[in-house]
């Protein structure tokens, strides 16, 4: 079973052919022959109308490194049928949550591409922007651990630009044709129907151990990334690399970077678990509620600009999506704001049917020969039209361009335009209609291609493991502990043990700590052989510290929320304070009570709580405060849900504030004798300004050890 061949037969799995398809395979068999068979007696793959395959590995393109071409009839079929399997929810990023907003040019860059939006400084232009997971169904949790999708609508004046991408800037292959062989391993096998929105299970193992260009984004995915604490707290990339083009027709690559105003933070794993349970719509939520309050979330585009020269220079290939251009050796240019500053109407009508698609681009913006790119040109209009019911999805206002537009389409299902007059085509003698324009239209950048029509992967895409080595010895040693901690978790629900030693020898050639570390966890006593390696692996790439979440974090507390448990009788002086800090320092506090209805103060005064303790974990907040009474706290002693609240709060390695009345619920959490610098006494005289500023780290590393929430421990030094 090592090869991954499945001996399920054909009848297993399809549905009984009819007796008239049985007569027409025996004839097409002839006398004794066999229907379909290779070599060694196994099934050969086929397209749908049975023409057998001979690659099902790598898209027909134009040399090793050229773009795709069109007669690629397997490819087309192949994610023909892939983009309608499902109806009517996205077959991938089905979960997802959008807001409007602008998006603010800060210079020029007449000088790199024609592209109307980056003509004048300070021009803003409207946008959409759609966060998503990957994996799950539309009733999946927020909290699983995926990959977020980041796709922009950008409504130029030339026309919609939509920018899809994702809050990891590699994937996971490199060819487009093998998309729907992950997402079908990625997705609930198909057997149980389960398990959902996470790939621990074997399908998707099994797939990534058999194929090694994964290896890079294996790294990412088990990393913090891929469970981001907020939108409004992660990063998002075009993935891929694009070109600009300028009035001259001269052209630079591009790579195309969303940065947080806010810094990057992210949610430890037994974190993630608790939100789920408690606030599936976690991330929904916490979006909502910042643009509701006036706390619009904003990002940075950055782009990293380059020349063939460079590219043709670089260590590795700039159209090899599994990849990156560390930012240590190009560092991106700021280039413009990304702001959302309103929600939806209406959830369905915008963030539910918005279509994005690669294609989609202005003049000035142009495609480069990375296959995942181009077969994503290729996938996603089918994907729409399936979507949304037929051809005139565009008619759709969210769809809609924002600037003039002319053209002759008609009719169709659900058509809400028409050309109107008697011109509906294109030359005619009646002078009427729109024209194309050979000035501003659009035009393809002039790249000259050539060679053989082929099937193949270019061997400047072989190398799987360098950069994956790079990412990993680019982390802080709690992100390198997460790590370790993901893979044996996600591994150690793989039922074969054959899987689980494939990654295991993948791993070795990563690092052979990590690998030792995560062998075991899984109770592997032999190790194996590292991996067989198209290029042996690189150990003189230099740590990249931009990799780095806790690197990249937060300089103060805005945007995060500190939760305030209270009691009847709490010092009304001492809450107010600390609400003043928090709230000068643009973040955010709600309050937890024995009761939903509040609490009176020392003063008499009736203060509201946001949550009951029963229905706010401490896990909800970014950094906790315990403000209790002397006589409340003999309540809160009888609540296994507040020592709860206050052990989790330490267990995930957050600050703690607390008044000298708390100590008795530290001591029942078990934390009193274990106090560090994250535990912060808070009183009358208390600086609270500092006590705010303090929690701007968000989280005391020092403490991990100690309370194991990395329980694999890779011992490697930051």
């Amino acid at each position: 079973m090592a090869s991954g061949r499945s001996k399920t037969s054909a009848k297993a799995r399809f549905s009984a052919p009819t007796e008239a398809v049985i007569h027409d395979q025996t004839l097409l068999r002839g006398k004794g022959g066999e229907l379909h068979q290779t070599a060694d007696g196994g099934e050969v793959l086929t397209t749908a109308q049975g023409a057998p395959i001979a690659d099902d590995q790598n898209s027909l393109r134009i040399g090793a490194r050229g773009p795709l071409v069109m007669d690629d009839f397997h490819f087309r079929e192949k994610m023909f049928h892939f983009d309608h399997e499902r109806i009517p929810e996205r077959v991938v990023h089905a979960r997802g949550y959008g807001a409007h907003g602008y998006f603010e040019t800060y210079e020029s860059l007449a000088a790199y591409t024609k592209a109307d939006l980056f003509q004048r400084p300070g021009e803003k232009t409207p946008a959409f922007v759609r966060f998503s997971t990957v994996a799950g169904n539309k009733g999946s949790a927020d909290l699983a651990r995926d990959v977020r999708g980041f796709a922009v609508k950008l409504y130029t004046q030339e026309g919609n630009w939509d920018l899809v991408g994702n809050n990891i800037p590699v994937f996971f292959i490199q060819d487009a044709i093998k998309f729907p062989d992950l997402i079908h391993a990625a997705k609930q096998e198909p057997d149980r129907a389960f398990p959902q929105a996470q790939t621990a299970h074997d399908n998707f193992w099994d797939f990534i151990s058999l194929t090694p260009e994964s290896m890079n984004m294996v790294m990412w995915i088990m990393s913090d990334r891929t469970i981001p604490r907020s939108f409004r707290f992660m990063e998002g990339f075009g993935v891929h690399t694009f070109r600009l083009v300028n009035a001259k027709d001269e052209s630079t690559f591009v790579k195309f970077h969303w940065k947080p105003k806010l810094g990057l933070q992210s949610v430890a794993w037994n974190e993630a678990v608790k939100i789920n349970g408690a606030d599936p719509d976690f991330h929904r939520r916490d979006l909502w509620q910042a643009i509701q309050s006036g706390n619009f979330p904003e990002w940075e585009l950055q782009v990293q600009l380059f020349d063939q020269e460079f590219a043709d220079s670089f260590d590795f290939d700039v159209l090899d999506p599994t990849k990156i251009i560390p930012e240590e050796i190009l560092a991106p240019k700021a280039i413009g704001r990304l702001v959302l500053d309103r929600m939806p109407d209406n959830f369905f009508a915008e963030t539910e049917q918005v279509a994005f698609m690669t294609q989609n681009v202005p003049p000035g913006i142009d495609f480069s020969n990375d296959p995942l790119l181009q077969g994503r040109n290729f996938s996603y209009l089918d994907t729409q039209l399936k979507r949304l019911g037929g051809p005139n999805f565009t008619h759709i206002p969210i769809n809609a361009p924002k600037c003039p537009f002319a053209h002759f389409q008609q009719d169709g299902h659900m058509a809400m335009r028409n050309p109107s007059g008697r011109v509906n085509y294109q030359p005619n003698s009646w002078g009427e209609g729109p024209r194309e324009d050979p000035v501003r239209g659009y035009r393809h950048f002039e790249a000259e291609e050539q060679g053989p029509k082929v099937r193949l992967r270019p061997e400047s895409f072989a190398d799987h493991y360098s950069q994956a080595r790079q990412f990993f010895h680019s982390q802080t040693s709690p992100e390198q502990r997460h790590i370790a901690a993901a893979l044996t978790f996600e591994l150690s629900r793989v039922e074969t043990p054959a899987i689980r030693e494939r990654m295991v020898a993948h791993l070795l050639n990563i690092d052979e700590t990590l690998a030792k570390t995560v062998a075991e966890k899984l109770g592997i006593t032999t190790m194996p052989e590292p991996a067989d390696a198209a290029v042996q692996p690189r150990d003189d790439l230099d740590p990249s510290p931009a990799l780095s979440i806790i690197k990249r974090g937060p300089k103060s507390f805005e945007g995060r929320k500190l939760g305030i448990l209270i009691t009847d009788g709490v010092d009304g002086d001492m809450l107010q304070g600390l609400m003043k800090a928090v709230t000068k320092a643009k973040a955010q506090f709600e309050l937890i009570a024995p009761k939903v209805g509040g609490v009176t103060d020392s003063g008499g005064e009736h203060v509201p709580a946001h949550y009951m303790i029963d229905g706010g974990p401490s896990v909800l907040f970014d950094a906790v405060a315990i403000l209790p009474s002397k006589a409340g706290i003999a309540d809160l002693l009888k609540e296994a849900t507040a020592r709860d609240f206050v052990a989790d709060a330490f267990q995930h390695c957050k600050f703690i504030g607390y008044a000298e009345t708390a100590m008795p619920l530290l001591e029942k959490a078990g934390i009193a004798q274990d106090l560090d610098e994250g535990t912060i006494p808070l009183s009358r005289k208390a600086g609270f300004a500092d006590f705010v500023e303090k929690l701007g780290k968000l989280r005391v590393w020092a403490r991990e050890p100690s309370v194991k929430l990395g329980k694999a421990s890779v011992p490697l030094d930051d």
